[in-house]
């Protein structure tokens, strides 16, 4: 005779129930450690990845998580090159903000494999990143006075990062869900998209 399950005990805490997008998204968000050129990594499209293809709480705690620990790792290296750390420390919540957006934006793309959506959700998050994270910088910093002007100036000066960022969120995100894509269909059909699954 089976055990009656019984009514009034609490449900146990899921696990990861996506562990292959999960590897895909921690591995791709580590590459941040390898020396590249500014705002050339796969963070937007981690992000959005993330929003996309993990479910619940996991789709925040995994990118906010291995942005926290990579910037960890990666200040006392910069820090040399930061000649005023709090003005750096006084973006980061924009930049933490940014990706709360992202996994947000991510959230549009969790139904499809469009490129087409796939590509303009990645331009998107590169758009808010841009504005969010100049904003930041533009109310930190007194380089720029706290102007219309100064704001302006703040974005032209911003350009430069912006094409890096740009090109790194389209070119990573196409690799993350393409990659993801031909996985689920070879070897892990558990994670195939559910509009797509037959």
């Amino acid at each position: 005779m089976g055990q009656e399950p019984i009514e009034n005990e609490p449900r146990r805490p899921q696990g990861i129930t996506r562990p292959m997008a999960s590897v895909l998204a921690i591995v791709a968000g580590l590459t941040r450690l390898i020396p590249h050129p500014w705002n050339l990594t796969p963070s937007g499209a981690v992000e959005l990845f993330s929003g996309a293809r993990l479910r619940s709480w996991h789709a925040f705690a995994l990118p906010l998580g291995v942005r926290m620990l990579t910037d960890l790792i990666l200040f006392p290296i910069y820090r040399p090159l930061i000649t005023k750390p709090y003005l750096y420390l006084t973006m980061l919540p924009f930049v933490y903000a940014s990706i709360v957006i992202n996994v947000l934006l991510g959230r549009m793309l969790s139904r499809t494999e469009s490129p087409w959506r796939i590509g303009a959700l990645a331009m998107l998050a590169s758009v808010q990143f841009f504005l969010l994270t100049n904003f930041g910088t533009w109310i930190g910093s007194p380089m720029y006075p706290l102007s219309p002007a100064g704001l302006i100036s703040c974005f032209e000066l911003g350009l430069p990062f912006f094409r890096a960022t740009f090109l790194s969120d389209l070119l990573f995100s196409g690799v993350l869900f393409g990659l993801h894509a031909w996985l689920a269909r070879t070897a892990f059909p558990a994670e195939r998209v559910p509009a797509l699954a037959k």
